[in-house]
């Protein structure tokens, strides 16, 4: 089936063939983590106000989402604001706010319309009652999506999530429902806020910054990274292609021996036995 648009417009030509030629070329990640920086340098490297720049990555939102949903990717977590955001002015937070709770009002029907899903991480009863209530219909209108699942990670914290999936892992262990001695990597993982999202393969950050800013820092262990220097306003589709283009290029090996290395290895065993 031909994907549908989030801007119900016909992609163009040579898009549908970048697309083609990145799904020909290697494996499409299954699940895409975003760390999106940059907006406030951004706006102020044009003279404008730092929301200004907030409000234009949100176009950048729309287009890596629906690109996502167009090649396969089955699952993108958007870093959109973190515990330690809380501590930027007042103003700028107020902004945010308002910008998120008018663009979940804006994006649900077309989130819907495209059978994507959206969920969200983090300490969400910290925003305002009416951010809450936007979230809150929004993930209820898109829960049975099956297409693309798009998690934002609100006042989130990767220490947080850990820290919270200890203290419930530690109260079962008191009641007596687990074994202390039992507990294990796979046991912690089922206890954080993604327990039911497979860890990312590609983390992307923009804005050239060399640091995971508390993101997702379990999930992340075996995380391939992409840095860029694009600020996140201009991080569109193309800078998403080469993300994963890059990504295609890497050989994956959890901490072992690269299969070429392996067969290399291998061979030379065999010769040394060969009389």
């Amino acid at each position: 089936m031909e994907p549908i648009s989030l801007t119900n417009k016909e992609q163009n030509s040579s898009d549908k063939k970048s697309q083609s030629a990145l799904i020909e070329q290697g494996a499409i990640p299954e699940h895409i983590a975003i760390i999106m920086d940059g907006n406030g340098r951004w706006a102020k490297s044009r003279g404008n106000i730092r929301s200004y720049g907030h409000k234009v990555g949100v176009d950048s939102v729309r287009d890596v989402t629906e690109a996502c949903a167009q090649i396969g990717v089955k699952y993108l977590t958007l870093y959109a604001f973190s515990t330690e955001n809380w501590g930027r002015p007042k103003m700028e937070v107020s902004a945010l706010m308002r910008l998120l709770a008018r663009s979940l009002r804006k994006e649900a029907d077309n989130l819907n319309e495209n059978n994507i899903k959206l969920e969200t991480i983090g300490q969400i009863d910290r925003f305002p009652e009416n951010c809450q209530q936007e979230l809150r219909e929004a993930i209820d209108l898109t829960k049975d999506n099956d297409r693309l699942q798009l998690c934002l990670a609100l006042s989130y914290s990767g220490r947080w999530d850990i820290t919270e999936a200890v203290k419930k892992l530690a109260q079962s262990a008191k009641e007596g429902d687990i074994d202390p001695n039992k507990i294990d990597d796979k046991m912690i993982s089922d206890h954080l806020s993604t327990a039911d999202v497979p860890d990312p393969e590609l983390i992307i950050r923009t804005s050239g910054e060399y640091r995971i800013s508390n993101f997702l820092l379990w999930q992340l262990a075996y995380s391939e990274l992409y840095i860029t220097e694009t600020y996140w306003p201009d991080f569109r589709r193309e800078e998403l292609y080469k993300a994963i283009q890059s990504f295609q290029q890497r050989e994956r090996r959890f901490g072992k021996v690269s299969e070429n290395s392996q067969k290399k290895s291998s061979s030379l065993y065999v010769q040394e036995l060969t009389p």
